[in-house]
């Protein structure tokens, strides 16, 4: 059993399917929610692993949410201390930011269903490995990031560059949201706030397009993130845990 630390930034946004992925193979996990507690000052010394998840505000932005700050040095511990790191939207790029790597605007915001493209360090990747040719997924937002230096791309896109990316094995940044079920998108679609982004966005694509899109697209992107969610989660697991899991 592994003690997770979830990094949340607004309630739209969980862990929504990795939650009770975790918690079926006894993980247990607490969440600091900086929208609720902003002055949080969470440690990692009880922890094994940590997930830090999307949200509206951007890596500069630190003046209006200091506790960008608080996350930047969780994640630097995460890294010194090897343990394993997943990083979501805004949690890849403050991955990024940490690493040195380049975070910014977009050429245009990606909101609904972009495809990702396999590189040529993909099929010997633990978690992303399983996308073998263009993959449609949910995207939400407007910034993205270039490879950090010493982490390795494994997946892109031919308009926004870096969709993903692993470093020394332990720690990965995934632009794209595979967390996401049904029941999350029609609630981001719902939203006041995020139906105003989608329309504030010049893309000229309604909701009820992106809901179209999600009932024919997103059976194939669980399947994806089951494979993906499933590797990561492997290296919480011990060798005991290991061996329980593979006699059920």
């Amino acid at each position: 059993m592994a003690r997770v630390l979830v990094i949340q930034h607004v309630a739209a946004e969980p862990l929504g399917v990795l939650d009770p992925m975790l918690r079926q193979r006894g993980h247990r996990i607490r969440y600091v929610n900086f929208a609720r507690h902003p002055e949080a000052a969470p440690g990692l010394e009880r922890y094994q692993g940590l997930v830090v998840l999307g949200g509206p505000m951007q890596v500069t932005q630190t003046r209006e949410h200091p506790h960008l700050v608080t996350e930047c040095r969780l994640i630097e511990q995460a890294l010194a201390r090897g343990i394993p790191v997943l990083g979501i939207c805004l949690g890849a790029q403050l991955l990024t930011h940490v690493l040195g790597g380049r975070v910014g605007p977009c050429p245009r915001p990606e909101i609904g269903w972009y495809p990702v493209h396999p590189t040529a360090a993909t099929p010997e990747d633990p978690l992303l490995k399983p996308i073998e040719q263009a993959q449609p997924v949910f995207q939400w937002h407007h910034w993205g990031f270039d490879c950090p230096g010493g982490a390795v791309s494994v997946a892109d896109s031919p308009e926004s560059g870096c969709q993903a990316f692993r470093l020394n094995g332990h720690a990965w940044g995934l632009q794209f949201h595979l967390e996401l079920d049904e029941r999350l998108i029609q609630r981001w679609l719902r939203l006041p706030a995020y139906r105003r982004e989608l329309f504030d966005s010049g893309l000229g694509i309604s909701p009820e397009h992106i809901e179209r899109e999600t009932s024919e697209l997103l059976p194939t992107t669980l399947a994806l993130a089951e494979q993906v969610f499933g590797a990561w989660l492997d290296r919480l697991d011990g060798p005991r845990q290991r061996l329980v899991l593979a006699s059920r």
